[in-house]
């Protein structure tokens, strides 16, 4: 089951899409879906996560914490409502879009993406505009 919790509103009437996507890249990378619950937080709060869990002393938009066994993704993934709203205007990108942009971040993480090197990262962003371009087909808006 694919939850959204926390600031909700943010995804709002999207959510369906979200999941339908999240469900799609689990089955395309050989997993099923457990329970993997996004938790839609502010900044102070992501913070808060970043450095009791992570040693982080600095603020992100997206925090994965994975615990699938086997082939099913379980895991909790926290994003930063405020984080996201300030990259879709660093970027001069819809905040929806964005939003899209961090959810399947979380999730390509849980399936063996990573984003350390210079060449993992650049794989991460391939894959994320991939499935950004599903999300953006399935409202019918053009990029």
């Amino acid at each position: 089951m694919i939850k959204f919790n926390g600031r909700r509103r943010s995804v709002g009437e999207r959510a369906a899409v979200l999941k339908k996507i999240v469900r799609a890249i689990a089955k395309e990378h050989g997993y099923k879906i457990g329970n993997i619950d996004y938790i839609l937080v502010n900044d102070e709060k992501i913070l808060e996560i970043n450095k009791q869990s992570l040693q982080h002393d600095y603020y992100t938009d997206i925090i994965t914490f994975d615990y699938s066994k086997e082939n099913v993704l379980e895991g909790e993934i926290y994003i930063s409502i405020e984080r996201v709203e300030e990259n879709a205007k660093l970027y001069k990108e819809l905040f929806h879009v964005e939003l899209s942009r961090v959810v399947f971040h979380g999730i390509l993480h849980m399936v063996g993406y990573k984003d350390k090197s210079k060449s993992e990262s650049t794989k991460m962003r391939a894959m994320e505009k991939t499935y950004i371009n599903q999300y953006l087909k399935a409202f019918h808006v053009e990029q």
